[in-house]
């Protein structure tokens, strides 16, 4: 078995096991422009030109960044991290559903952080047609068997 794609270390959420070489290139593959959806949290509150930077993508340190449906949602139930993600409650936050279509190393964080609200917490929750519902930390979802017809 073999992951389609990674999460960085401060990153949780949908990893895809296979071993299905055109599957995992699918879902890897930079031309496939397969969706990948993260609820991402953010410091702050975000205003509208904001929101309009992250959709029409933003400029980063090594060139554009491609546009990101992107929309405010409420506080997902997720279980609490441990350790917690910041200690300053003080400093309202704010989630979002971000969908790329190709991404790059830390993207949704260097992303956010370039429109002045730093990610503080980033969970994949979609690949493509797969979906992380309900699921708490360390659990595992169910196995996706695909079959193929034979050459006749």
């Amino acid at each position: 078995m073999y992951p389609a794609g990674r999460l960085d270390r401060d990153s949780e959420g949908l990893v895809v096991l296979t071993n299905d070489g055109k599957l995992q290139h699918r879902i890897t593959a930079p031309n496939k422009k397969l969706p990948k959806t993260y609820r991402v949290q953010v410091e702050g509150e975000p205003i509208k030109t904001v929101l309009t930077s992250l959709r029409n993508g933003v400029m980063l340190n090594d060139g554009p960044a491609i546009p990101a449906r992107t929309r405010r949602i409420g506080a997902p139930d997720i279980a609490e991290r441990q350790p917690p993600v910041r200690f300053g409650k003080h400093i309202p936050t704010t989630w979002l559903d971000l969908i790329l279509t190709k991404g790059c190393n830390r993207q949704v964080r260097r992303m956010t952080a370039t429109v002045g609200q730093p990610t503080l917490c980033l969970i994949r929750i979609a690949i493509g047609p797969w979906r992380f519902d309900g699921l708490a930390p360390g659990e595992h979802g169910a196995v996706l068997s695909i079959t193929r017809p034979r050459n006749s």
